[in-house]
């Protein structure tokens, strides 16, 4: 029996060891996840500094431009033909649902 107990500690200290090797390599592997987020960081950070210097400077001359300022109306004037019709249609059902809840309460009493 001695000789049963001896190998069934052995595995069992192998196992152990396995274990803390298996947490080293995860812990390893952690590490170099964190170092390559960190690098990422860095260079997401470059990529937007690089854009604010390549923006498109806007030159005062297009608010004397003829051309470009009723461009810039029929642009606006079309937003605002959507945003009327939503607007409307909006209205319509906001009415239609006060009229049912005024013939539901009518009808309740």
């Amino acid at each position: 029996m001695g000789d049963n107990e001896g190998a069934e500690k052995r595995e069992e200290h192998e196992q152990k060891e396995k274990h803390e090797k298996d947490k080293d390599v995860k812990e390893e592997k952690g590490e170099e996840k964190a170092n390559e987020k960190k690098k990422k960081d860095k260079e997401g950070k470059k990529d937007k500094e690089d854009g604010e210097k390549g923006k498109k400077n806007k030159n005062p001359g297009d608010k004397k431009d003829p051309a470009k300022l009723r461009a810039k109306l029929q642009k606006l004037d079309a937003k605002m033909e959507a945003l009327s019709k939503k607007r409307e249609d909006i209205l319509k059902l906001l009415q239609e649902v006060e009229i049912n809840d005024t013939q539901e309460s009518g009808e309740a009493a």
